[in-house]
């Protein structure tokens, strides 16, 4: 059971399409969203310097993908991670079981950071594919290390300081 299903954003191409990285986790959370009819979703991630939010691109592809529009939020501030992360927490009540959609790499930072914000989560990792190959794979796990550490000491922090989800 979900109640809510987060999709992480990916950066876009210049032409508003979605990589195959954003691709693969849209294809995930269309999944996802079938599998808990009764889920919403929020998908999160801005613009780029020269593209559109990388939320407004993943609803409008999980849209074709025939989920409606009344069960998706937009969030097109969030530039990183914990951004996501404390939307989430500003939008979703405590204890509310929610699945994390990403990249397998990125999965475990994820569920972690939505656990600190009081939520349930559990994660569901989007096929790195073929193209990521080994070194791609190794470069985004060992990439995801410091990151873990950083974001994790920070959403201790900010949940101490009563600011987690405060915008």
């Amino acid at each position: 059971m979900a109640d809510w299903i987060i999709v992480f954003g990916f950066p876009v191409q210049p032409d508003g399409r979605p990589t195959p990285e954003l691709a693969r986790r849209i294809a995930a959370a269309a999944l996802a969203a079938r599998r808990w009819p009764a889920a919403r979703l929020l998908v999160s991630g801005g613009p780029g310097r020269s593209t559109p939010a990388e939320a407004a691109v993943m609803g409008r592809r999980l849209r074709a993908h025939g989920i409606a529009l009344g069960r998706i939020v937009e969030d097109t501030a969030a530039r990183d991670t914990m951004d996501t992360v404390r939307a989430a927490a500003r939008l979703i009540p405590r204890g509310t079981s929610v699945v994390a959609v990403s990249s397998a790499y990125h999965v475990p930072r994820c569920v972690a950071l939505l656990r600190i914000a009081g939520l349930r989560p559990r994660g569901l990792g989007a096929s790195a594919g073929r193209r990521i190959g080994r070194a791609g794979w190794l470069y985004w796990t060992l990439r995801e290390l410091p990151a873990v550490a950083w974001d994790v000491a920070l959403a201790l922090w900010l949940r101490a300081a009563g600011r987690f989800g405060a915008a």
